[in-house]
């Protein structure tokens, strides 16, 4: 009947379909990196170097995987073992490299890494895990800075400052000695009535900061990167 397909043309059609293929197939997700095209990765499970403060206080961790997946030549990159205790925050591409936070409670360090692939990676600098805040610890560029995020900002390297910061407010990046965030504002909600009223709007402002908190400007717009790595707002 017209309109009916068979579980046989099915099957064809199935058949019809190529996909591209890494030289091993694991079922892993693969995530993008922003700013370039070459490389993809995957991080073995969703612990992160907060979690580590209640996993020690109940044993051992068995520790996570860093793969780096290579579109270019379906090649997969595994820059080190598996190790107890040793975990991986989710790599940045920046300054024609790759770069990514490697935490080891055995050592009490979080180390950063300059990564290409195919190399031995390059340990740039390395910090105590007790003077660093684990909440939301991550590289935030553009220029390469480690940094943590709750109630307060914080940045310890290359240099470290900080400062308090609004609840609404999320750091994007760091670029010539000022701090870029964004900001989400709501206006015109009813709290009486728990709904909008007829001037309601929602909407995100950019905000830049000095290292030391202090407001340089702000403006209407939502601030977002581009997976060329270019920074536009809307």
């Amino acid at each position: 009947m017209e309109g009916i397909v068979s579980c046989a043309e099915e099957e064809r059609n199935l058949e019809m379909v190529k996909f591209n293929r890494f030289k091993e197939i694991s079922g892993s997700y693969v995530s993008e990196i922003t700013g370039q095209s070459r490389l993809g990765y995957s991080i073995s499970d969703t612990v992160d170097f907060y979690d580590m403060i209640e996993w020690l206080k109940r044993g051992d961790y068995r520790g996570s995987i860093i793969l780096f997946y290579d579109y270019d030549n379906r090649e997969i990159y595994k820059p080190f073992k598996q190790q107890k205790n040793v975990l991986y925050g989710s790599p940045v591409f920046l300054k024609e490299s790759y770069w990514f936070l490697q935490g080891d409670f055995n050592k009490k360090k979080i180390t950063l890494f300059r990564y290409l692939p195919d190399n031995t990676p390059e340990m740039i600098t390395q910090l105590d895990t007790d003077k660093v805040e684990l909440n939301n610890l991550r590289i935030t560029g553009e220029d390469i800075h480690i940094t943590s995020e709750d109630d307060d900002f914080k940045c310890y390297y290359p240099l470290e400052f900080g400062f308090a910061k609004d609840i609404h407010e999320g750091v994007d990046f760091i670029a010539d000695g000022k701090v870029y965030m964004s900001s989400w504002v709501e206006e015109g909600w009813d709290t009486d009535s728990n709904c909008p009223t007829e001037n309601y709007e929602y909407y995100d402002k950019m905000v830049v900061r000095d290292f030391s908190g202090n407001l340089i400007s702000e403006e209407r717009g939502s601030l977002f990167q581009r997976d060329d790595g270019s920074w536009w707002i809307a």
